[in-house]
């Protein structure tokens, strides 16, 4: 039987992710603390159920968190619901008409629908959730959901990716390979970060390496076999290095070679880039800050979306904004990129105003379609790139970023 009116006494709680809390009841103040927030959860609400069942009717709670409060109410038998029902009239069941069916129909087995209450599964709600408190997910959680559907998703044919700076330093090889971890680690396999630099390309160094040493160079010659009807998916494992962790695989450029030795033309790219879209759902191009090579031309004509790589200083930043302007005079499908371009602005140094980071954000809002930004993380600056080790802050942004990419795939 419903009930006309909330009934006291009126409890409250407050819960810390540190496994601590109060509960208030008509103004007195009892103090929990716990091992863990799930402990504490079910010593508050086992208290909680006593007083309903001391009182013998039901009681409200409210509980309050990080993210937010809501109105819970406890019954005398232990069982948790919200207020709204509470509240509700019980209509007398209306009369069930049986009338004759006026043609032989049966409904289908298949396909049969059962909708499911959206729970939280993160934080505190979702702890809540996953002991029968049904509470919805916060805004934050739908968010992230949202998001990692979008770097899930494949795509009908292969997509290109250009992530681009003329700078030397402006964060361009840390965002290729994580954003790669990115969609391979949660889209699947089929992830290529290819290094398109012939001036000393690093992206190697901060890479995994296979038993072999293939770059590029060694690629070249083999085109012709790789594209043959004979060529198996396999085979490309010969001249790229998988990332065991992060799931994407690496096209290395040779860092020990003059840049006089390893000069790709035109035609060149066009037969990597047409292995690398037959092996690969997705490629990720670390380009290089040589502007005016073939090869970077050359990407840009393949690109269907184009990242910008900055840090938040001066200097990064006003040579990609220079860059996209350039490319808004070359040609249609470059100013196309332009107009559409994501930037991803990284803070550079630990001593660095985050509010610089977002000041530079602010500054390419005009000139790009997204600007989002990547907290300090000392994982990325030296070293090997490895998506496990960032903050999970810094993991979180990473997802926000890539998210901001694969809207314009």
């Amino acid at each position: 039987m419903a009930l006309d009116m909330p009934l006291p006494p009126h409890l409250s709680a407050r819960l810390r992710a540190d496994a601590t809390g109060e509960l208030r009841v008509d103004g007195n103040t009892e103090t929990f603390a716990e091992a863990t927030t799930e402990r504490l959860r079910e010593a508050m609400l086992w208290r909680v159920g006593q007083i309903a069942a001391s009182a013998g009717h039901p009681v409200q709670l409210t509980v309050a968190d990080d993210e937010g409060e809501w109105l819970l109410v406890v019954h005398p038998d232990g069982t948790i619901g919200d207020e709204e029902p509470l509240a509700a009239s019980v209509a007398e069941p209306a009369p069930v008409a049986f009338l004759p069916r006026t043609a032989p129909e049966r409904d289908s087995f298949l396909y049969v629908e059962r909708p499911q209450p959206d729970r939280a599964r993160q934080g505190v709600r979702g702890a809540l959730a996953r002991v029968g408190i049904p509470m919805a997910p916060s805004n934050a959680e739908l968010q992230e959901r949202a998001e990692l559907d979008a770097v899930s998703r494949h795509w009908a044919g292969p997509r290109t990716i250009a992530i681009v700076n003329g700078k030397g330093g402006a964060n361009k090889t840390p965002t290729t390979a994580l954003l790669a971890a990115v969609f391979a680690r949660n889209g699947g396999s089929g992830v290529l970060a290819w290094d398109n630099n012939e001036t000393r390309g690093t992206l190697g160094w901060r890479t995994e390496r296979d038993a072999h040493d293939a770059t590029v160079q060694d690629i070249l010659p083999a085109t012709d076999m790789l594209l043959s009807a004979e060529a198996r998916t396999a085979d490309i494992g010969h001249f790229v290095h998988h990332q065991n962790a992060d799931k994407y695989d690496v096209l290395r450029s040779n860092p020990t070679m003059l840049a006089t030795e390893q000069r790709i033309s035109s035609d060149d790219f066009d037969r990597l880039h047409t292995v690398a879209t037959k092996f690969y759902r997705l490629v990720i191009i670390d380009s290089g800050n040589d502007e005016s090579a073939e090869r970077w031309l050359r990407m840009v004509d393949h690109t269907d979306q184009l990242v910008i790589a900055t840090t938040a200083l001066g200097e990064h930043a006003e040579a990609g904004a220079l860059l996209l302007e350039a490319l808004m005079q070359r040609d249609a499908h470059s100013a196309r990129l332009a107009r559409d371009a994501v930037v991803i602005v990284s803070q550079s140094e630990r001593t660095g105003p985050a509010s610089e980071v977002q000041r530079v954000a602010k500054g390419f809002e005009p000139l790009a379609r997204r600007a989002v930004t990547i907290p300090f993380d000392p994982e990325m600056h030296g070293g090997r790139l490895a998506f496990e080790r960032l903050s999970a802050k810094t993991r979180r942004a990473w997802l926000h970023a890539a998210a901001a990419v694969a809207e314009g795939l």
